[in-house]
Order: C-alpha cells, then sequence, then structure tokens
C-alpha cells in the first residue's frame, strides 16, 4: 500500500469522511471522524506523542498491579516469534501508555523517534487512529496498517493489537505489535494478529486463575451463540459449594453474565446448563464422596467406610442404592 503523506493524506481523509459510499460506514471512517470531528486533531500536525514523565510512568505501571508481572512469560514468548522480523512490542495500560516494552537494540533508535516507547501518550483522543488507542476505544483487536493512520506521520508504521480484559470483563490492557519495514506483507501481518490474540489471551487467562487463587477455573461450554474464539477464554470461577464466583469477559458474553447476577448465589451447574434438581444434586454429591474415598482406599469397602465416617454396611447399601456395587 502506498503511503500517502502530509497534504495528501489529510484530503484522503477528507474524502474518505464526506463520502456517501458504505465505506464511509466502516469502523476505520468511522475512528477517523472521532479523531478529526470530536478531538479536534490535524492529520498533519508533526509533533510526536506525549511522553510521560519517569514519575507518571512509575505511577502508571503501579496502577496495572500485578498484570505487568502476569504478561512477562507472554509477552517474551510473542517476541521471541516476531521481533527477529523488526517488530516492537508494547504493553499498554487502558489509558493508552505502553509500561513495558520488548525490541531489537538496532531499532530502538528508530521506535523511539516514532514515539513506540514506554510513557508516551497513544490514545486516541490525542494520537488519532492508532492501533493501541483505536483498540482501547473500540475494545477490541485490530490492525491499523501504514495510511489507515490518523496523523501523516504515523503512516509508515503497521501496529496490531489485542486487548487484555482483568477478571471482571473489563479493558485492562493492551498488547501491541508494531512495525516501520515497507516490506511487511498483509500475510505476514496476520500471522502478527494471530499470535498478538494468542497472547493477549494467554495473560488475560493467567490473571483470571490468579484472581480466584482457590477457586476450581471451569472453561464454559460455546453454545449457539459463542464463536470459537470466544470460547477459548470463557472461563468461570467456581468454590468449594459449586457456586460461580467469577467469570472472564469471554464467559459474561456467552452466559449473560453481569456483575448483577455474580453478585447473587449462581450453582455452576445451572450456568452451564446442567441444572439438576436439589435431589439430583445431592446424589451426584453423594456418588462422587463415595467414588473419592473408594479411589483413596484402592477400592477397600471397609477403609472407604471409616474415611467417610459410617459402617460398612452403610457404605454397601449406598453402593447398590446408586448403582455402584
Amino acid at each position: 500500500m502506498v503511503t500517502l503523506q502530509n497534504g495528501l493524506h489529510a484530503e484522503y481523509i477528507e474524502s474518505a469522511l464526506s463520502s456517501g459510499n458504505a465505506a464511509a460506514q466502516s469502523a476505520l471512517i468511522a475512528s477517523w471522524r472521532r479523531s478529526m470531528r470530536l478531538y479536534g486533531l490535524n492529520p498533519v500536525e508533526g509533533r510526536g506523542p506525549n511522553i510521560l514523565t519517569d514519575y507518571e510512568l512509575n505511577q502508571a505501571r503501579e496502577r496495572m498491579g500485578s498484570l505487568i508481572l502476569t504478561a512477562q512469560n507472554s509477552l517474551d514468548r510473542l517476541y521471541a516469534a516476531v521481533g527477529g522480523a523488526g517488530c516492537c512490542i508494547l504493553l499498554a495500560d487502558k489509558d493508552s501508555i505502553p509500561v513495558d516494552r520488548r525490541g531489537y537494540v538496532g531499532d530502538d533508535e528508530t521506535f523511539y523517534r516514532m514515539g513506540l516507547w514506554t510513557g508516551a501518550v497513544w490514545s486516541e483522543e490525542s494520537e488519532g487512529t492508532n492501533g493501541i488507542g483505536t483498540a482501547i476505544v473500540e475494545q477490541r483487536a485490530l490492525t491499523i496498517h501504514r495510511d489507515q493512520h490518523f496523523r501523516s506521520r504515523n503512516t509508515a508504521l503497521s501496529c496490531t493489537v489485542a486487548p487484555i480484559f482483568d477478571h471482571r470483563g473489563r479493558l485492562a490492557a493492551v498488547i501491541d505489535v508494531s512495525s516501520a519495514r515497507r516490506d511487511l506483507t498483509e500475510d505476514f501481518v496476520k500471522l502478527i494478529s494471530i499470535a498478538v490474540a494468542d497472547a493477549a489471551r494467554r495473560v488475560e487467562s493467567e490473571n483470571f486463575r490468579l484472581a480466584f487463587p482457590k477457586a476450581r477455573i471451569l472453561l464454559a461450554p460455546p453454545g449457539d451463540n459463542g464463536t470459537s474464539e470466544r470460547a477459548l477464554n470463557a472461563l468461570i470461577a467456581v468454590d468449594e459449594d459449586d457456586l460461580v464466583i467469577g467469570a472472564s469477559r469471554s464467559a459474561r458474553q456467552m452466559l449473560g453474565l453481569t456483575d448483577e447476577v455474580l453478585s447473587a448465589p449462581l450453582p455452576a451447574a445451572d450456568v452451564l446448563g446442567q441444572h439438576q434438581s436439589a435431589s439430583q444434586d445431592f446424589a451426584t454429591a453423594e456418588r462422587g464422596a463415595i467414588q473419592r474415598a473408594l479411589a483413596r482406599s484402592g477400592g477397600n469397602v471397609s477403609a472407604a467406610a471409616a474415611d467417610m465416617g459410617i459402617s460398612r454396611a452403610t457404605l454397601h447399601r449406598k453402593l447398590k442404592r446408586l448403582g455402584l456395587s
């Protein structure tokens, strides 16, 4: 794709915004419209992103809490996959501020000059359409490729971003892979988007598990309306009483769960479409307890009965009633 610079790029955006065709209703054009008409930005403005002070950057990192540490392995794996192709990796907070970074030292000068550095402010409100800021506004994975950027000075960049949602389903951060290589092909950008989405899912999943350290984490079934990609991270946290105490964003969307719904006791079986009567629940629990006791005793009925605090005869009756004998 040929990069349109300076005034030509501005004319290109103006033409797209004034067009009445279907393309003018696209998400990209909507972002350009926000950039120019809502935020009052100029496509040809030459200055780079605002840069936070060291103190402000440290404050942003502190607000991220443990998520930065949780993301380290996934960022390392992602950089190992795409870093050699001239890409840098950014972990940005929900305010569009990169708080962590991976990049080849030989490319540092280029990326620093372009603002792809920790402490730069990449909000859509300040920079117009860009990978980090627009992904945060729209809360979805996307790629802003070269002259899709609002600012003409950013049209050499290709930026692929995926969001990370916290254990309550709220946007917490994004992972961005950016490149300034002219020979970056569309097929390679697609591969990057898959890698970025996978990294974001891994961070989100690990963060969810850490938020509920004593809970069992279950993967919700996709159902009729669940896409396969969404189902990969549809997690619910279940306590020792089999009550749901948490759900990831994907699970909330698939199962219709809200904070209000989750604020009341909610049986996991009901959420997962496995509703049983109270008597069936009791029988299932009893069967499970007996089978676990037998497993621990190596099938010795007397030992299992002693472990359960009941007589051998009582256990035999239960085994017969439950069809386990």
